[in-house]
């Protein structure tokens, strides 16, 4: 799964160039407001592995009006070091890792 360079935001963590991207329109369930907002990270120069992270709040763009803060580049930074440190190898190809930052931060590569 590439990110589409539509849309998407360049980001530098420690030195290293990644690509990450929010969905600009919410899916239904995300626009109910049923389930949290997610953002994807890839590795720009040699994209593998791509990062899914799953936020504890809702989309933006949600169509009942529930309150959301922004994504900011410092919590793409900071789910970036996480998912490193957690295995995610951004430039070996495979699955999407997925990194849930709802609640308690756990992680998995489905």
């Amino acid at each position: 799964m590439a990110l589409v360079r539509k849309g998407a935001r360049r980001i530098v963590v420690d030195g290293t160039p990644y690509r990450w991207r929010l969905r600009g329109r919410p899916t239904y369930d995300q626009g109910m407001a049923w389930s949290p907002c997610t953002f994807a990270v890839e590795h720009e120069d040699s994209p593998g592995a791509t990062l899914v992270v799953t936020t504890d709040q809702p989309h933006p763009s949600n169509w009942i009006g529930r309150e959301a803060k922004p994504v900011l580049p410092s919590v793409v930074a900071e789910a970036v070091r996480l998912a490193l440190r957690a295995g995610w190898r951004p430039t070996a190809p495979g699955r999407p890792f997925r990194l849930d930052c709802s609640a308690d931060v756990t992680s998995s590569s489905e």
